[in-house]
């Protein structure tokens, strides 16, 4: 489980933009320890940036300190940008991989802890975390937002499986298509309209090193036959030993055949 902490957060924007990020990147907490404004939660600010969020008020918890908020988790990591006297802060790209590892084991709560807007963290409240670290960014700016930063670390946490929409825009042309389709156009390109040796070599040429690349789409491949066959071609799939329409055709059929070279070494090559 992941808990975001907010020590002392003045800006209901921030907070409701920050609960919106835990709900995007979940299961994930969302504590916050003193806040500036008694009415944070039912503040318009935070009620349009959390937009979207069912009872959103509902699943903030408020607690007075950071000993509070951190009181079951294993692991406490506060995020600062100023270098804070003894305690060594590390890349959060480097300390990523073992926070994700020990999450994986299942046996940590893990607490991301975030100062104030304006002054961050104070000492009682880095000297709470096991671990600190810093987001690095270019020098021409330096500065960080704190719902920006609170998203860039649970991104990077997030192992759900997520959600994802259908893309736009049709179906990739196979590799059986494909073969086909350039099988075709070297039938009617190369053995009908090259009139010399030299045109033909430089038409299969083209067609192989265009059409091997291209991104296209079966109906991109619907057109290029209808043309194809309007110029006198009847070459079909199954003449090459090809099936286009099967999903995974191309690689079951090579399979298959070395599955029977296996099992009948005189037809090895």
């Amino acid at each position: 489980m992941i808990r975001v902490v907010l020590c002392r957060p003045a800006g209901p924007r921030n907070v409701g933009m920050i609960l919106r990020v835990c709900e995007n990147f979940g299961p994930c907490e969302l504590f916050l320890v003193d806040p500036g404004l008694p009415s944070m939660l039912v503040h318009p600010e935070f009620v349009q940036m959390s937009h979207g969020v069912d009872q959103a008020k509902d699943k903030v918890h408020v607690v007075t300190t950071l000993a509070e908020a951190l009181a079951p988790c294993t692991m406490a990591v506060g995020f600062t940008a100023r270098v804070r006297g003894h305690r060594k802060r590390r890349d959060w790209r480097e300390l990523l991989p073992e926070l994700q590892q020990h999450m994986e084991s299942g046996d940590v709560h893990l607490a991301l802890v975030f100062g104030a807007e304006e002054m961050g963290m104070n000492r009682e409240e880095v000297e709470l975390c096991h671990q600190l670290a810093h987001i690095r960014t270019s020098r021409d700016h330096t500065s960080l937002n704190l719902a920006m930063s609170v998203g860039i670390t649970l991104s990077g946490l997030f192992v759900g499986e997520g959600y994802r929409r259908k893309e736009p825009g049709g179906h990739r042309l196979n590799g059986d298509g494909r073969e086909f389709l350039k099988k075709r156009m070297i039938e009617v390109f190369v053995g009908q309209v090259a009139r010399s040796k030299e045109a033909a070599r430089l038409i299969e040429s083209s067609i192989e090193r265009v059409f091997s690349r291209a991104e296209l789409e079966n109906r991109d491949a619907r057109a290029w036959h209808l043309m194809l066959k309007a110029l006198g071609s009847d070459l079909r799939p199954d003449e090459l030993g090809l099936r286009p329409h099967e999903k995974g055709g191309r690689r079951a059929r090579l399979f298959g055949e070395r599955q029977a070279r296996e099992d009948d070494p005189t037809q090895a090559e």
